[in-house]
């Protein structure tokens, strides 16, 4: 098995440009996941983060997840458990409109440094938008274009918390499935693993590295480079040792945003172009049910509905 995907995104702007972009292009094309290193975030602002996190979960998070738990009687299982995550988590909405400020149980240095965090992600992913445009040979800001809808595009965190599991074989972190949206930047803990990636029909630990971004791709960036790049499934193990911390944030296309292939990359010979064409949160709305399902029958589903009228709205 090749070794994950690691991409230094400083070398960038050196002679070592070309193979940067390929080795970015090989792991949209055969992984999903890649992890990014000297990606222009600062150390001090995600050491930060991760602190006021951590000490969040102990003081807002941790007892309410007890209780949770409790209450369900998942930390004293007896079987497997497929209807219910070992995770605590919350989410913060940074576009169109931030809900950072409305967050009741957050303290005023933790809003400040999320809002801080949230602008430095947001620019990540649209330059990481724009490299996957070069190596697709879209033209510059096509994928952003097609995110927008006529509001901008979506864009949260999921903040997670998985913590000690005393029966890690009943009872999954985060159960298996792709993510609906566009790219995905993830924050994890670099010192408790947990995330792991299907890939040739294997499961591959997603190993935790001090500052660094995971990136995966979501069912939409699958749809429009129509099945070039893939999303992948993938899950979170509970671990009987420590508390592991994720930050996951989402940069998915507007509600209204329309969803296709992008023309330059269906084939004139090809019968048909193999994804369908949708309005995103249509999309969303089906895959609420079916998270933890296959996504070959949301994207057939998503052909079969014959009730919105995607042709009248205009496409980029």
């Amino acid at each position: 098995m090749a070794n994950f995907p690691v991409v230094d995104l400083g070398k960038l702007n050196t002679e070592e440009r070309g193979a940067t972009m390929e080795m970015i292009k090989d792991a949209c094309e055969n992984w999903g996941f890649f992890e990014l290193v000297n990606h222009g975030i600062s150390i001090e602002l995600m050491d930060t983060v991760e602190r006021l996190t951590k000490e969040h979960y102990k003081k807002s998070m941790e007892p309410r997840f007890k209780e949770t738990m409790a209450s369900k009687g998942l930390g004293s299982v007896q079987s497997e458990i497929n209807d219910s995550d070992w995770e605590s988590t919350f989410f913060l909405r940074h576009l169109p409109v931030s809900n950072i400020s409305e967050s009741p149980d957050l303290d005023e240095d933790y809003k400040k440094v999320m809002k801080k965090f949230a602008l430095e992600l947001e620019k990540l992913a649209e330059q990481l938008l724009d490299l996957l445009c070069e190596n697709l040979g879209l033209e510059k800001g096509y994928l952003k274009k097609v995110f927008s809808g006529s509001k901008g595009p979506n864009f949260g965190t999921k903040v997670s918390n998985y913590p000690p599991c005393p029966t890690p074989d009943l009872i999954k972190g985060l159960r298996a499935h792709t993510d609906a949206g566009g790219i995905i930047l993830l924050f994890q803990d670099d010192k408790v693993s947990g995330l792991q990636l299907l890939k040739d029909d294997q499961w591959i630990d997603v190993p935790p590295m001090r500052h660094s971004i995971v990136i995966n791709l979501g069912d939409q960036l699958e749809v429009i480079t129509n099945g070039k790049y893939k999303s992948v499934m993938h899950r979170v193990i509970a671990q009987t040792d420590g508390t592991r911390m994720s930050l996951a944030s989402f940069y998915n296309p507007g509600d209204d945003a329309v969803i296709s292939p992008a023309s330059a990359l269906v084939k004139e010979d090809e019968t048909s172009q193999v994804y369908p064409k949708f309005v995103f949160d249509d999309y969303m709305k089906l895959y609420a049910g079916l998270k933890f399902q296959a996504k070959e029958p949301r994207f057939e589903a998503m052909k079969a509905m014959s009730s919105v009228d995607v042709g009248a709205i205009t496409t980029v």
